[in-house]
């Protein structure tokens, strides 16, 4: 059966004239990445209030040891795994025009993703509250912590989504966009449990898209979204479809 749906998948995606992928947390899980929620999560060891924006400016003493040991001592360690390199290959083969992520890991644009809309920001970017300064993480001092700008001596936060933030306008206005004009949104590792990320698949389905979900599980999209649900991990899933589509 499920042989008989990678095929189905891989002919649809090779007739798409605009196919999109949508990543969350599952992705990169098999990159060592925990998700944010659920058994073995980020947040079933850590308070979330460490990334309350709030509490960060008003402490980033106490918040800033934390986000280091999460975002910079483990999850920058991490490395892309087949799923990634499976999506950064359709990109490159001009059967995917872009990726919109949940995820804050980067690891898509280091498997060779170009087009990567980023939903929740990037943690391997840091930004000046008071200059809106960008660099890169790694060219930041973590021996001093909280890390201050070296132009202005303001308070550093990671470019990524706290909450009690926006969504970035530009990530936000793209992604709606891709969603409305693809005909093939392939869905990976995403549970459809965080708004307004969740979204972007019922907007493409809405606009007539057919929709491919690679989850290991069933997700708030199989039933009410989904076309086809081809189970399992990404990793090992996508490096399949990437065998059907290659015959």
């Amino acid at each position: 059966m499920q042989i008989d749906l990678l095929k189905n998948a891989a002919e649809i995606i090779k007739e798409s004239k605009y196919c999109i992928g949508f990543t969350g947390a599952g992705i990169s899980v098999e990159s060592g990445i925990p998700p944010f929620r659920g058994e073995n999560s980020i947040w079933s060891k850590y308070d979330p209030i460490n990334l309350d924006l709030s509490y960060f400016v008003e402490h980033p003493d106490k918040t800033w040891p934390v986000i280091k040991e999460i975002f910079y001592d483990f999850i920058g360690n991490a490395k892309p795994n087949k799923g990634h390199n499976a999506l950064a290959w359709l990109e490159k083969e001009g059967m995917l025009e872009c990726i919109i992520t949940q995820n804050i890991d980067n690891l898509h644009q280091e498997a060779g993703s170009k087009t990567v809309w980023e939903f929740h920001g990037n943690s391997q970017r840091l930004v000046c509250m008071n200059c809106n300064n960008h660099f890169p993480s790694v060219d930041a001092d973590f021996s001093k912590l909280p890390p201050t700008c070296d132009k202005c001596n303001g308070l550093i936060k990671p470019d990524f989504i706290f909450f009690g933030e926006r969504i970035p306008q530009i990530a936000y206005d793209k992604s709606m966009k891709a969603a409305q004009n693809a005909d093939v949104c392939i869905i990976v590792g995403s549970t459809g449990e965080v708004m307004p990320a969740a979204s972007v698949p019922v907007v493409a389905k809405r606009n007539g898209a057919v929709i491919i979900e690679v989850n290991p599980e069933e997700s708030l999209f199989t039933r009410d979204v989904t076309d086809l649900h081809l189970q399992g991990k990404a990793g090992p899933i996508l490096d399949e479809l990437i065998e059907a589509l290659k015959k």
